[in-house]
């Protein structure tokens, strides 16, 4: 079964060789990494296509411009979908989630369709965020439990691994949110289809280099996404 690991980049030169070396360190077969860059002006894309001379199992797609999350992975999850893998991950590329983890997000893909790495599944599981970006992402997911009703502790998190059967039944065309609301939408949209969604506890760790994308439009597009999908919902349109 061919895995790929989807990770958009923006300005991520200091942690991208790491984190695929990391990976590569893993020795899982065939295992692949596909880095989603929107042209970095720090020069990410470069030190990928330079690693990817030697490596024939890293990718590299550029994009003319900064155009969001959301549009990375979709833009990944087609790439995944065009050329034949099986499982496809999502991950960040500045070391908040633990490579270490995806033989366990693998061994649990055998038997679900959506493996989400959670950080609330036992307790909190957060190292070196402030209390207040703490209590935003409780709070946040909450918030999304209660009004979409999903069963998911942490509808918010970004490492997670889908099976292609359940890219292929969602219309990515259709997916118009990013960051956190993206992650929502993707992962109700796989709940109303009946897929089956499994969450494995990670240890999630802030960002060491670099700087955060988090920002108040993030935060409102949230807020309104969850009341959008329930919508949706009601009228059958999901």
């Amino acid at each position: 079964m061919k895995s790929l690991i989807v990770i958009p980049t923006y300005n991520e030169a200091q942690n991208i060789e790491s984190l695929i070396e990391r990976i590569l360190l893993l020795g899982i077969k065939d295992l692949h990494v596909l880095v989603v860059d929107d042209n970095s002006p720090d020069g990410t894309a470069g030190i990928v296509e330079a690693i990817l001379k030697n490596k024939p199992n890293i990718h590299i797609l550029k994009r003319p411009e900064k155009a969001g999350l959301g549009t990375a992975y979709v833009a990944g999850f087609k790439y995944a979908l065009q050329n034949g893998y099986d499982y496809i991950f999502e991950m960040d590329a500045d070391f908040s989630h633990n490579p270490d983890e995806i033989p366990n997000f693998l061994k649990a893909i055998k038997e679900h369709d959506l493996v989400i790495g959670s950080r609330y599944i036992h307790g909190v599981n957060v190292i070196n965020w402030p209390l207040t970006r703490l209590i935003l992402s409780v709070g946040a997911n909450k918030y999304n439990q209660i009004i979409t009703g999903m069963p998911i502790k942490d509808g918010t998190g970004g490492y997670k691994c889908f099976r292609r059967e359940v890219l292929e039944a969602i219309d990515l065309d259709d997916i118009r949110s990013s960051h956190y609301s993206f992650q929502i939408e993707m992962n109700f949209k796989a709940w109303k289809r009946g897929f089956k969604i499994k969450e494995i506890p990670i240890v999630f760790t802030d960002r060491e280099a670099g700087s955060s994308k988090m920002s108040k439009k993030i935060i409102r597009e949230a807020i309104w996404m969850v009341w959008k999908l329930k919508l949706l919902s009601i009228l059958g349109k999901i």
